[in-house]
């Protein structure tokens, strides 16, 4: 059975306030796969909240289980900016932000 993991780290710069970590496992025995959601922290006393349809601006660093950093908006200087809920980035991201 052939098992990766994949871990991104989400700092999140937007109205939701929060930190969402992302854990996708694919085994590719069963060809199934399963999304792992959590959130980390979220910002107390924050009355809005991200919704379907709202432009989000975040910046972001993607890393593997053994810290091997794959993806960054740090090291290109400028937040992501993708519409929550539209399919723009991965599943993850749309389903924890709208949590």
């Amino acid at each position: 059975m052939v098992r990766f993991g994949l871990v991104a780290w989400i700092s999140v710069l937007a109205a939701s306030g929060t930190l969402v970590a992302v854990s996708a496992t694919s085994e590719s025995s069963g060809n199934s796969k399963r999304l792992q959601i959590g959130v980390k922290r979220r910002v107390e006393k924050c009355d809005a909240r991200s919704r379907k349809g709202d432009v989000l601006h975040m910046h972001y660093r993607g890393t593997l289980e053994d810290g091997t950093e794959f993806d960054s908006s740090y090291n290109r200087g400028e937040p992501l900016t993708f519409t929550l809920g539209s399919g723009q980035v991965i599943r993850g991201w749309d389903q924890g932000l709208l949590a």
